[in-house]
C-alpha cells in the first residue's frame, strides 16, 4: 500500500509518522532536508566526507531524540539545531572547526560601500566618485546565465563564516529570520548585521562583475 505524503509544514503529523516508525515519512523528511543540511554542514567542514558524517550523525541524533522531542521549537529548527552542534563537535574533534568569531566583529562599523567610492572633497563630500552604472543595460539572459549565477556562489563562498551561514539559510532556504536565530543561536540585532554585510559583499562582487559586462 502506498502511504500518503505528509505535509512537510505539520510537525504533529510527521513527528507521530516518525515515532510509529513510519520509513516513507522519513524518507520524505531526508529528502526535504537534505541539500540544506549538506549546504550548511560544508561552511562548518571543507572535506565533504565529513559533511556527509555530520549529516548522518543528525539523523541518527534525530531518530533517538524523537520521543524527547517537546515542540517548543519547529521540527526543522530543531534538525538544524542537531546538525549546527553536531558539525561543531565533530570538526572540533578533529581539530578541523572553523573559528566563526575570528572572522567578523559586529562591534566594527563596516559601511556597506566602501568609502573609496566617494568624493573626499569637502565641496562634494558624500558625492560618488562616478555613478553606479546601470544594471538594464545588461541583456536578461546575461544577468541569469549559470556564470552570473556561478559568480555569486564565488562571492557567497569567500564570505567570513558567520555572514555566509546566515546569508545561505535568509537567501537560499528563504528561512525566516526568526528560525535563522533560534538554530545559530545569535540575536536578531546579529543576525541582521551580518546578513546586511554579507548581502553588501555579494552586491558588490557582482556590481563589478556586471559593470565589466558592460565597458
Amino acid at each position: 500500500m502506498t502511504q500518503r505524503a505528509i505535509n512537510p509544514a505539520d510537525d504533529s503529523q510527521m513527528i507521530l509518522a516518525l515515532r510509529s516508525g513510519d520509513e516513507s515519512a522519513f524518507a520524505q523528511m531526508v529528502e526535504q532536508h537534505y541539500a540544506a543540511m549538506l549546504r550548511l554542514a560544508t561552511i562548518y567542514v571543507l572535506d565533504s566526507r565529513i559533511a556527509e558524517e555530520v549529516i548522518q550523525e543528525t539523523w541518527i541524533a534525530v531518530l533517538r531524540g524523537l520521543d524527547r522531542f517537546e515542540g517548543r521549537s519547529s521540527l526543522k529548527t530543531w534538525i538544524f539545531s542537531i546538525l549546527v552542534n553536531r558539525a561543531k563537535t565533530l570538526t572540533k574533534r578533529e581539530d578541523r572547526y572553523v573559528q566563526f568569531t575570528e572572522y567578523d566583529d559586529l562591534e566594527t562599523d563596516e559601511p556597506s560601500v566602501p568609502l573609496d567610492r566617494f568624493s573626499p572633497t569637502d565641496q562634494h563630500s558624500g558625492h560618488w566618485v562616478s555613478l553606479p552604472r546601470r544594471w538594464d543595460e545588461i541583456p536578461e539572459e546575461r544577468l541569469l546565465s549559470q556564470e552570473t549565477r556561478d559568480m555569486i556562489r564565488r562571492a557567497m563562498d569567500a564570505l567570513p563564516p558567520n555572514q555566509r551561514e546566515v546569508m545561505t539559510l535568509r537567501d537560499i532556504e528563504g528561512w525566516s529570520s526568526e528560525e535563522v536565530c533560534n538554530v545559530l543561536m545569535i540575536s536578531e540585532t546579529n543576525q541582521r548585521v551580518l546578513l546586511h554585510r554579507a548581502r553588501s559583499r555579494v552586491r558588490q562582487a557582482l556590481e563589478i562583475y556586471l559593470n565589466s559586462q558592460v565597458q
